[in-house]
């Protein structure tokens, strides 16, 4: 079987808009849905919810929250 080092160097040998392309393939392959961490993100946002309503944590606003992050 290649091993990466192998693939690498093959990938290496290919023109720039191949290799984006390889790259761009790959990354789609590693990208799949997982359905236990949908699971769990699921009940976080549920959680969260549910804490939100009871008064345990207070929202922010949309603008406060980028408001930081332009700043910077």
């Amino acid at each position: 079987m290649t091993d990466s080092t192998d693939v690498l160097s093959a990938a290496r040998r290919l023109a720039p808009s191949e290799q984006l392309d390889l790259v761009e393939r790959l990354l789609d392959n590693l990208d799949q849905p997982d359905a236990a961490i949908d699971s769990l993100w699921a009940r976080e946002a549920q959680d969260r919810l549910e804490a939100y309503r009871r008064g345990e944590i207070s929202a922010v606003p949309l603008s406060d929250v980028l408001a930081k992050y332009v700043s910077r």
